[in-house]
């Protein structure tokens, strides 16, 4: 079971996410409950790396009116960089001192040494004594697993020391393992712009939604199919389905969808990942989380439909390749319209091709587009 919510409301989403989500049915009041963003590096999340402190905040603000009290913050940032002051720059101190939440640098946390699968793995101590993990992660392309979401997140959860082995073992088994030693008690992902290529940020794409669910295999394995990809690409994502983690997202599994009236239109000016791709839109206030799944669906074929580059129009001899002015149709403006050539979206549906889906998912899109 998913739970989504739409719009730029940040923690109000959140907030509203959880409250209709099924997390109440694991979580008691006197659970003690960590929470695990992704700091990877200190910087802004508009960024598009690390978790909107906004997203963490309506996490807390859920827990406090569930009756929980205790709460703690847990992170490690990446190797090389600092925690502390990844909670700063992230805005993570002064949300700390708001709710008097401890910060907790899992750098200098103690550790334990744990046996899985062939796997000994080192983890800190303080995410295994926790009554409840929630993980918040920030739904992103990752330049060496393609996807880093609610599975690859609880690598924060392990020393520098262990980071660093991960890589030598090939790292998608040793995330898997990892996810079967610690318990994720439910998972809230920071769907508001993640990266499109790169964990550091730097190329945010803007959907503006909160994507919740108790299996983290089946919340990243939806999410793989967000940003273009089946969740068999995913070396460490089917390997944590066979050893029992979790199951994949498919087309049985429940979506409660909230604030579908509220998506926002995507501000195509914040969205600079989507300037090499611009000439090949034909957009008119098109929902973000439409666009988004355009932009790495484009993003998935190389910015190469009908034979072209990103950098002109379109033309060749696909399916789509006799489109009337040489451009890829979304967004609200089209409802109700007909037109030839590609349409992305339910709004779209009166084109010659369309790509159905309020919003689309960027796998079936990037499907057509190849």
């Amino acid at each position: 079971m998913l739970f989504i919510t739409y719009g730029s409301d940040i923690t109000k989403n959140t907030y509203d996410t959880l409250t209709a989500s099924d997390i109440g049915e694991y979580m008691k009041p006197d659970f003690s409950v960590a929470l695990k963003p992704n700091l990877v590096v200190p910087g802004p999340a508009s960024n598009g790396a690390v978790t909107h402190p906004e997203v963490t905040e309506g996490v807390v603000m859920f827990l406090k009116d569930f009756g929980v009290n205790n709460i703690k913050i847990i992170e490690s940032s990446w190797v090389g960089d600092s925690t502390i002051r990844a909670f700063e720059f992230c805005g993570y101190r002064e949300l700390s001192k708001k709710y008097d939440i401890p910060l907790i640098d899992l750098k200098s946390d103690s550790c334990t040494l744990l046996r899985h699968f062939g796997y000994d793995i080192k983890v800190c101590d303080e995410a295994l004594k926790t009554d409840f993990l929630i993980n918040i992660p920030v739904l992103k392309a990752h330049c060496q697993t393609r996807l880093t979401c609610c599975l690859k997140n609880q690598k924060g959860c392990i020393p520098d020391s262990e980071k660093r082995r991960f890589h030598t073992l090939g790292i998608h088994k040793p995330v898997a393992v990892l996810n079967a030693l610690i318990k994720t008690g439910y998972c809230v992902v920071d769907g508001i712009c993640g990266d499109l290529s790169f964990e550091e940020g730097g190329n945010p794409v803007e959907s503006n939604r909160i994507i919740a669910g108790r299996d983290p295999v089946m919340v990243d394995s939806f999410c793989a199919e967000l940003i273009g990809y089946h969740p068999d690409d995913i070396e460490y994502l089917s390997y944590a389905k066979k050893i029992g983690v979790g199951q994949y997202y498919t087309a049985d599994t429940k979506i409660v969808e909230l604030n579908t009236e509220n998506k926002s239109v995507v501000d195509i000016g914040k969205m600079y990942s989507s300037e090499r791709y611009r000439s090949l839109i034909d957009e008119d206030a098109a929902c973000s989380a439409c666009y988004s799944s355009l932009i790495y669906a484009l993003h998935r074929v190389g910015g190469r439909v009908g034979g072209r580059s990103g950098t002109s129009g379109f033309s060749g001899t696909s399916s789509i390749s006799d489109n009337a002015d040489g451009k890829i149709h979304i967004g609200q403006g089209f409802k109700g319209k007909t037109g030839k050539g590609l349409g992305i979206g339910t709004c779209t549906k009166g084109f010659d091709q369309c790509v159905p889906g309020c919003p689309p998912k960027a796998k079936d899109i990037a499907d057509v587009l190849r």
